[in-house]
Order: C-alpha cells, then sequence, then structure tokens
C-alpha cells in the first residue's frame, strides 16, 4: 500500500515562496554579504557583538559542520534552550543547513516540562543556555538527563564545548554541506505549546512553512528597506533607517512561531532579496524591483 502526502494550497496573487531556510540565506548572504545583519546586545554594559552577512554565514556554516562531525544527520532532533540570543539565531541557521529539526524549549519550562519535551521529540543533542534569571538551566538538565535516553550529548552556549564546536567546524570539509539534500517540505522545527494545561504539545513546520510565514507578516507589515527590527523585554519595536527605493520587506517574530519569550535584547538590521530569511532574532528582507 503506497503512502502519498495530502497538500493544499490556497489561491493567492502573491506566489508562495519555494526555497529551503539555507537555500534562501545563501542567496541572501550573496546579494548583501557586506552589510550588517545582526547586532546582539548586552542590556547590562551597553556592549554589542556584530555580524555582517558573510560573518554570520561563516559561522552558520562552522557550525553547521561542527554538528556534522558530532553525528547530527538529517531528521535528527536538536533540542535548544535559550533566551533570545545570537546563539539561537546561528543554531536556527545551522541545523536548517544540515536538515536536522530544531526542538524549541520555552524557557520557562520547569524539568517537568522539560524532561517531557526532550523524551517526547527524541531530542539527541541539547544546546542550552547555562542559566536564565533564577533558573539554573545546568542544573535542571542535569536533573533530567537520566530520564531521557536518546539524549547523547548536551553543549552550554558560551561553554569550552560550544566553542569547542565551532572550532572542529572551521576545520572540517565544507562539501560535506553540499552533499544533503534537501525539500523545502522537510521538516525543520517542533514547537510546543506551554503546557499550561497539561503536557506541552508539538507542532512540526517546515522550511516552507516558516519562510512564507516570514514573508507575509513582512508583507502585512510593509516594512521598507533597510529596516530594523528590536526585540527587548517581551516586546518588539521596528525602525525605520531609510525608505529605500521603493521595495517592501519581510521580517519573522520568531517566539509568536515558535513560543519562546525573548529575553535581552537583539538588533537585527537587514536588506535581502524578496526570498525572506527567517531567523530567531528576526529578519527583514526586500523584494527586488519593487
Amino acid at each position: 500500500m503506497s503512502v502519498a502526502l495530502s497538500y493544499s494550497s490556497g489561491e493567492s496573487a502573491t506566489p508562495l515562496l519555494g526555497d529551503t531556510i539555507g537555500g534562501n540565506f545563501d542567496a541572501t548572504v550573496r546579494a548583501f554579504g557586506d552589510r550588517e545583519a545582526l547586532v546582539d546586545r548586552t542590556p547590562a554594559d551597553g556592549t554589542a557583538r556584530r555580524w555582517t552577512y558573510a560573518e554570520l554565514a561563516a559561522d552558520v556554516e562552522a557550525l553547521a559542520l561542527g554538528l556534522l562531525e558530532m553525528g547530527i544527520v538529517k531528521g535528527d532532533r536538536v533540542g535548544i534552550w535559550a533566551p533570545n540570543c545570537a546563539e539561537w539565531t546561528l543554531t536556527q541557521y545551522a541545523t536548517a543547513k544540515i536538515g536536522a529539526i530544531l526542538v524549541n524549549i520555552n524557557p520557562a519550562y520547569r524539568t517537568r516540562e522539560l524532561e517531557f519535551v526532550l523524551n517526547q521529540s527524541g531530542s539527541t543533542l541539547l544546546v542550552a543556555a547555562e542559566r536564565l534569571k533564577t533558573s539554573d538551566y545546568a542544573a535542571m538538565i542535569a536533573e533530567v538527563r537520566p530520564h531521557c535516553p536518546e539524549l547523547d550529548a548536551v553543549v552550554l552556549l558560551g561553554s569550552p564545548e560550544w566553542h569547542a564546536l565551532l572550532e572542529r567546524g572551521r576545520q572540517a570539509d565544507r562539501g560535506a554541506l553540499d552533499a544533503i539534500e534537501l525539500d523545502t517540505d522537510d521538516p525543520i522545527n517542533i514547537q510546543y505549546t506551554s503546557g499550561t494545561t497539561g503536557f506541552p504539545k508539538g507542532a512540526t513546520l517546515s522550511h516552507h512553512n516558516i519562510l512564507n510565514n516570514a514573508f507575509f507578516v513582512g508583507e502585512l507589515c510593509n516594512y521598507t528597506v533597510p529596516y530594523q527590527y528590536t526585540i527587548k523585554a517581551g516586546r518588539q519595536r521596528c525602525r525605520r533607517r531609510d525608505r529605500g527605493a521603493g521595495r517592501r520587506s519581510a521580517a519573522w517574530p520568531p517566539w509568536r512561531s515558535h513560543g519562546v519569550e525573548p529575553e535581552g535584547r537583539s538588533t537585527v538590521s537587514c536588506d535581502w532579496d524578496r526570498r525572506a530569511p527567517p531567523t530567531r532574532s528576526t529578519f527583514r528582507g526586500s523584494r527586488h524591483g519593487r
């Protein structure tokens, strides 16, 4: 008995995007490599880490290759448990590049929800912050890990293991990425509910889901180019820096899609092709010729 996918698409005057997240991002990097892509600010002292598109792509590629060297392959579940930060963006793109499925874990979860989500999703790797506010993530992970048989590894952001993962990827052969075959309808993300009335429930999204959500949100917001989008303390602010040449752009408020409440501050200033790439920290894009 053969099994076929059921596929339904409503009519629209604007065609849907058909890229993968990685392919879309690569097109953006080729078009705007020298432009600023991501700014991650530290509220405590006002310092900021900055990436151009080319620099961001280099770090994404290094992390993707590092994950491959670690044994993560297409279809594997990679959990991420962290507040809004640049490393979240890197992990989202890196997993998308290799076809791994990123499992977004709500920063407000306690050990009960954490254990459930890790087991229910079948996560083999967990990327996590060391702590958030009064929550000691490292200690909570250590508590549940014995009860998560499929969880093979944990990497804490900013730890020696995190930096070693990136460095290992920088030394790896890039050809490993080119050999991976991805489709726009491949699952790429699992998002969970808050679990307030029971255990969290997961929903699977594809490249197609996420890219088109990003694009049409931007169309509705009528963003222009270049545009700066700031996430801070659970709210977002948009600031127009230049109206551009009449072109429109797209944005993706990631916590709305991922069920993740933003913490701290992360700012992205972006210009790109019509096929707007989404990120955890939010990107904006433009249509050529509009």
